[in-house]
């Protein structure tokens, strides 16, 4: 199949990619000719594990191409992918500007039937608005069905060749088989196709999200309950994980809820609630909860300093919002870096990946560091708040040596509270007892 899509984020380049390496022909538009004069350079403008090596095979073998020119991409297309951003406004409101200016521009650029996909997440009832809107510019015949993307950042890729589920929301009996055809390569282990009404697809992507926030702050919330009771919420996880009706998946304590999707679905849900009059006390206190959690650990580390950081040195391991990706956007660490900003830090930090939309980000108030135990010289501290993999066994020796005061605040849990006070560290943890 001919397929254009559009936006070249973590959704859009990762599905382009994907549909390429089955087979098709996949055009990826985006309106940043910055962004795609990089791609078509060879250059990722995302860091995604894997991703780079399927963009490099599929254009060369000519399967992939990148395109500012939306009308040409989807004059040539027969199924056209929305995959561009929908970011929430303060009161929790989905930003649906982008999908509808897309919307317009495919509206006017179709010259005959088309199939337009829905994978940016909009309020419910958004697919149907996209559909009213180019109903309302074009004559052409066309259908809009509504498939939302469970894709994870750090594993996007294995999770688009490999889906747990496909989601389908579609009333068209023929344009449902086309999509089951599109998606049955990656389904040949068995995994489902479902296929729903388009409303229900869409709040499929919401409920989903608001499942894994929730597992997410009530593992917070009761890490503090064993922090102040004096218990070890690593032992406590270990056992809660092993009953066969939870799992072991988002259940570690942490820095609260980040990333550009979980937080932002949970509040547009919380919004669309109150907009229909519907209370949804869950959804809300998820997010008060993963609050109050990120609040409660920046000031155990102002608290230590007695709230006046002037002089002192902070090393930062790790600003993404999770390893395996370069992306900052929602990362607890930057609430953690503004609040050392403001208490009078020198703030150092190292990322493995995001060291440079770090740098951009704060230009010159953030020293970033070209290796994590540079970030580590003359420092008062340390903040880990990302759980790379080479963080997880460091050389402490040396750690210690590099510092000036040895005391470390981890938002990830990495380290044994036991091993760290025989070296000699001050350390504080999320849900376990300080030594």
């Amino acid at each position: 199949m001919r397929i254009a899509v559009i936006g070249t984020g973590y959704v859009g380049l990762v599905v382009g990619t994907g549909l390429a390496e089955n087979g098709h022909q996949v055009i990826c538009v985006d309106r940043d000719e910055a962004i795609i004069a990089s791609l078509q350079a060879g250059e990722m403008p995302i860091h995604e594990p894997g991703l780079e090596e399927l963009v490099v095979r599929n254009v060369e073998e000519e399967r992939l191409t990148f395109s500012t020119d939306l009308a040409a991409a989807v004059a040539d297309a027969l199924l056209v992918f929305v995959c561009v951003a929908t970011p929430t406004r303060e009161d929790g409101e989905v930003d649906e500007t982008e999908v509808f200016a897309v919307a317009e521009g495919v509206a006017k650029a179709i010259p005959g039937y088309r199939i337009i996909v829905n994978k940016s997440t909009c309020a419910i009832g958004g697919t149907e608005r996209i559909r009213d809107h180019i109903r309302s510019v074009t004559s052409h015949d066309f259908d809009v069905v509504s498939n939302p993307e469970f894709l994870k950042e750090g594993a996007a890729v294995d999770d688009f060749m490999r889906p747990d589920r496909i989601v389908v929301g579609c009333d068209d009996v023929r344009v449902t088989e086309i999509m089951k055809e599109l998606y049955a390569p990656f389904l040949r282990t068995g995994k489902p196709f479902l296929q729903m009404s388009i409303r229900s697809a869409e709040m499929t992507k919401y409920a989903t999200n608001a499942m894994l926030a929730a597992r997410i702050s009530l593992m917070n919330e009761m890490a503090n309950l064993c922090a102040a009771y004096g218990a070890d919420i690593a032992l406590v996880r270990d056992a809660v994980a092993a009953d066969s009706r939870i799992g072991h998946a988002y259940l570690f304590p942490g820095l609260g809820l980040g990333g550009s999707c979980l937080p932002k679905d949970v509040e547009a849900a919380a919004f669309m609630g109150r907009e229909q009059g519907v209370p949804c006390p869950l959804l809300e206190a998820t997010i008060q909860t993963s609050e109050q959690h990120l609040n409660r650990f920046i000031r155990g580390i102002l608290a230590y300093f007695d709230d006046d950081l002037t002089d002192k040195r902070i090393a930062i391991w790790g600003v993404t919002f999770k390893p395996r990706t370069d992306d900052i956007r929602g990362a607890p660490s930057l609430r953690i870096i503004d609040a050392l900003l403001n208490a009078g830090a020198e703030v150092h930090a190292f990322d493995p990946a995001g060291s440079l939309k770090l740098q951009q980000y704060y230009n010159d108030k953030v020293a970033v560091a070209p290796k994590a135990y540079a970030a580590l010289e003359d420092a008062d501290g340390l903040v880990i708040c990302t759980e790379w993999r080479e963080f997880h066994r460091p050389d402490y020796e040396r750690m210690a040596s590099l510092m000036r005061n040895k005391v470390i605040f981890d938002g990830r849990n990495l380290y044994t509270p036991k091993t760290m006070a025989e070296l000699g560290f001050r350390y504080f943890s999320v849900g376990r007892p300080a030594v």
